[in-house]
């Protein structure tokens, strides 16, 4: 829709469930999670609904995409062996890859301004925290620090 609420429209329209939209930068795409295969599995599409492709097809599940701010690759967790970790991959679903391996549950992932971290809460230590990671996968750190869970997180824009 518009930024006003106007010229409402409906860009999927699939029996299976259809979630968590991301848009490109150049908003000419948008990646999103889908049932559509059996499973979560993650899907492209272009802006405007159509020329869906499926990125992702494995038997683990795998949730909440998000575009890296150059859109090239795509952040995401993924269940692949028991628990759920970040992973990358290629915009066009090649290089799959993950940054965190650990026993935790590691979800919601959102690529810093410049492309250099990524945000993601996980319950490593107990609780829901939020972490930041570098894109390589390299400087582990948990930035928040009390009994609460924290979810979700987002970095304001440049």
């Amino acid at each position: 829709m518009d930024s006003d609420g106007n010229n409402v429209r409906q860009l999927t329209d699939h029996p299976a469930e259809d979630w968590a939209p991301s848009f490109s930068p150049d908003d000419d795409k948008i990646v999103f999670m889908s049932k559509r295969q059996g499973n979560w599995d993650i899907f492209l599409m272009d802006a405007d609904g159509s020329n869906v492709v499926p990125l992702t097809d494995d038997p683990g599940e795998d949730y909440a995409p998000d575009f890296s701010p150059d859109g090239q690759r795509i952040a995401f967790s993924a269940m692949r062996d028991g628990d759920r970790d970040i992973y990358i991959m290629d915009i066009d679903g090649s290089n799959q890859y993950p940054i965190t391996d650990n026993d935790a549950e590691d979800l919601d992932p959102s690529w810093s301004p410049d492309g250099r971290y990524i945000a993601f809460h996980s319950d490593l230590d107990g609780d829901k925290d939020i972490y930041v990671i570098a894109a390589d996968g390299t400087n582990l750190r948990k930035v928040t620090l009390n009994e609460v869970d924290e979810q979700y997180p987002s970095w304001l824009p440049k």
